[in-house]
């Protein structure tokens, strides 16, 4: 059984950083696509950012370019989001997922693994 869970979350003011951490248990991370989304309150939910397989192909959001970060850690199989100068717009329950694809600037809602979320909330 895959079971995919999320920590680092919490509240924050405006400009600070938070690191999300992703844990898989079940699910090599190594050589699947991973990715972050997240839903926003009373929104739809949204990529973040992708990683291919093969770590040659990453895919951000606008809202996440030039502040988050995705990463992995294939020995640990553990998955990253490093986000900076976080904004209230950033406020939101951010979820890790695996077994999917991004490309062409595209994080389709389609992966197969997906964590329980994690809640990210900033003030201003």
């Amino acid at each position: 059984q895959v079971q995919l869970v999320e920590s680092g979350g919490g509240t924050v003011q405006a400009g600070e950083s938070l690191t999300l951490s992703c844990t898989s248990y079940g699910l090599t991370l190594g050589p699947t696509y991973v990715a972050w989304f997240r839903q926003p309150p009373g929104k739809m939910r949204e990529g973040l950012a992708c990683l291919s397989g093969d770590d040659d192909g990453v895919v951000y959001r606008d809202a996440a370019k030039g502040r988050f970060t995705i990463s992995r850690d294939a020995a640990k199989n553990m998955l990253y989001l490093e986000m900076n100068d976080l904004k209230p717009d950033d406020t939101a329950i951010y979820y890790c997922a695996a077994g999917g694809w991004c490309g062409k600037g595209r994080i389709p809602d389609r992966f197969n693994y997906w964590g329980q979320g994690t809640q990210v909330a900033v003030s201003s």
